[in-house]
């Protein structure tokens, strides 16, 4: 193996350390941003003209509010909430000040996903709900959440591997973790076999995520 990938060998305390890194950044960001994505996902289906709580004012702002957060590049969102990040942290590098960027930059895909998944329940339900004089938040908890649980589950899956991803290129600013690495190292310093095993792990990662995501949705789906 020191053969094959001898600057890996030479770091391996700096690749746990990365490897912990993007656990810890993926793990609160996805924690945060899948919090903030369900209520804002919630608000805009309950809120949209026909909604159990229709309200086109506030509807109309919750949706332009996500599709701009949306539209932003991640790069570019790094360093323009970087004012934030300082007043927050009080610090723009490192990874608990990429915990900011991350979750705005994730939080408006999965709300949107949310959204969409929730869109799916069937609107019979629904009205039978609402002609047995079930509230709103009853609706909300009982019916929404709980029919399109299965479908939040998958989304949330697909949405924390999108998470990994963007820790990585959150590295390209001194961030830490596996992305850090693999730009400010194994390709600055041509020492292909780091970015080539830090690739590797995220893979990994990604794999592991997609394998249990699975699992759990199919448990769900039983009951």
């Amino acid at each position: 193996m020191a053969s094959i990938i001898p600057n890996v060998i030479e770091m391996k305390a700096e690749f746990v350390q990365a490897i912990f890194e993007t656990l810890y950044m993926t793990f609160f960001s996805a924690i945060v941003s899948g919090v903030l994505g369900l209520i804002f996902g919630v608000l805009l289906v309950v809120t949209k003209p026909g909604g159990i709580l229709a309200d086109s004012v506030s509807y109309s702002v919750l949706d332009k509010v996500i599709n701009l957060l949306r539209s932003i590049p991640f790069i570019i969102l790094l360093a323009v909430i970087s004012p934030l990040t300082q007043f927050l942290i009080g610090t723009t590098v490192g990874t608990t000040a990429a915990l900011v960027p991350l979750i705005f930059g994730i939080f408006p895909f999965y709300a949107r996903q949310v959204q969409n998944a929730l869109l799916d329940v069937a609107h019979g339900v629904i009205e039978a709900a609402q002609s047995m004089g079930s509230s709103p938040m009853e609706i909300i908890f009982r019916v929404y959440l709980k029919e399109g649980l299965a479908d939040i589950l998958r989304v949330s899956i697909a949405t924390v591997i999108s998470l990994i991803g963007l820790t990585t290129m959150a590295g390209a600013i001194g961030s830490g973790g596996l992305g850090d690495i693999a730009i400010s190292i194994g390709y600055a310093r041509f020492e292909n076999d780091i970015t080539f095993v830090a690739m590797l792990i995220i893979l990994a990662m990604v794999f592991i995520v997609q394998f249990v995501g699975d699992l759990i949705v199919k448990r769900v789906e039983r009951y």
